[in-house]
């Protein structure tokens, strides 16, 4: 039986930050970082079931074409997703009641719908990218223990080996995204190796008042690097949390990812909110 201090619940019988309940949730869920990007997703629902807030967490869920779906933001970092994946396991993969894991588990189907900087010329503003993995510059996946793959293990040391080569000291953790949900959602994306930062500015290499350890022979040399065929597509701030817990948590996990910055050329898209509506368009189309 789990704890009231590692189970938290609130008087309601909900989940404690998402403040939801088992029943309010489907088995395909979007994540947007942004609360206001829900209803620009749930606005598509042919119904409306639930409609719950509290803090940055706003959970919509209804169907669409028939098909039970929910929209949740998550706000923006690995932070964030560490409790949004963890309290959405619980919510179906433990009684809140007797506090015990059930003994048949239900896994979930998760793909992030975001928006990201680009890591290549030849990958546009506007365009979009499905992560076949995520790295993790982040330090959230260290505190599980994380049961790398054998090609994951390969993928970390790889890019370990290439950062330390152009004279940037990164050791991410490496994720893998879950097939099935790749070829469906991001059949008409680029595909690639998505790069998790735990911040927007020095973290991601930007420059404003204060430096960056990310040295700018990283924008320059980025590009040589590939794996399996893989190259690093996108800096965002959430994908290999997600990949990752969801490896481990026994769900299906990918991040779409419309491109709205270009690191390597220097531009930003013109019109981001239409890139963002082009992009859940294309993923709702996908649905059924």
């Amino acid at each position: 039986m789990l704890a009231a201090s590692e189970l938290i619940l609130n008087p309601t019988g909900s989940i404690y930050h998402l403040n939801l309940l088992p029943d309010q949730i489907a088995d395909t869920i979007f994540f947007v970082g942004d609360p206001d990007r829900v209803a620009k997703v749930s606005k598509h629902f042919d119904k409306m079931e639930h409609q719950v807030q509290k803090r940055e967490f706003i959970t919509h869920t209804g169907e669409l074409g028939g098909r039970r779906l929910t929209v949740i933001s998550t706000g923006i970092g690995p932070d964030n997703i560490d409790i949004v994946m963890n309290e959405l396991d619980a919510l179906v993969n433990i009684d809140l009641k007797t506090r015990t894991v059930k003994e048949n588990l239900t896994s979930l189907n998760i793909v992030r719908i975001g928006t990201s900087g680009s890591l290549a010329a030849d990958i546009p503003v506007d365009s979009f990218v499905v992560s076949a993995f995520g790295l993790g510059l982040d330090n959230l996946l260290h505190y599980y223990d994380y049961p790398a793959s054998p090609r994951e293990e390969m993928l970390r040391q790889a890019f370990t080996s290439f950062a330390a080569g152009i004279g940037t000291n990164l050791d991410p953790i490496a994720a893998e995204a879950d097939h099935g949900l790749i070829k469906r959602f991001g059949k008409n994306m680029r595909r690639g190796i998505t790069l998790t930062c735990p911040g927007f500015y020095g973290p991601q290499g930007r420059r404003l008042r204060l430096g960056s350890t990310i040295s700018s022979s990283f924008f320059e040399k980025i590009g040589d690097f590939s794996f399996e065929g893989h190259r690093v597509t996108n800096f965002e701030m959430e994908t290999s949390a997600i990949l990752g817990l969801a490896r481990m948590l026994g769900h299906h996990a990918t991040a779409c990812n419309g491109i709205i910055a270009n690191r390597i050329t220097g531009e930003f898209s013109k019109n981001p909110k239409q890139t963002e509506e082009r992009l859940i368009a294309e993923v709702l189309s996908l649905v059924l």
